[in-house]
């Protein structure tokens, strides 16, 4: 017996998203960024971008306090921003 067509592809699908190299480091909490928050990353990029602050520490701090942004989300929105100015 063989598979239906729709059983074939559903396997391919999972079988090509299995080799897919996983996201890594900041960037992988994005779509959760998004998701929890409701602006894209490339919103909140531009807003630490326009931000008069410099430092890791006082950025994540400004995410914290002004837009209620959790530590780790923070973190890796600047950690992402920052290693894309010193590029």
């Amino acid at each position: 017996m063989t598979a239906a067509p729709a059983a074939k592809t559903a396997a391919k699908t999972a079988e090509t998203a299995a080799k897919a190299p996983a996201v890594k480091g900041p960037a992988s909490y994005f779509p959760s960024i998004e998701k929890k928050y409701g602006r894209p990353v490339e919103e909140w990029k531009d807003l630490i971008r326009a931000s008069p602050l410099a430092k890791h520490m006082e950025l994540v701090a400004w995410l914290k306090t002004e837009h209620n942004i959790g530590h780790g989300h923070a973190n890796a929105l600047v950690a992402h921003t920052l290693a894309e100015k010193s590029s």
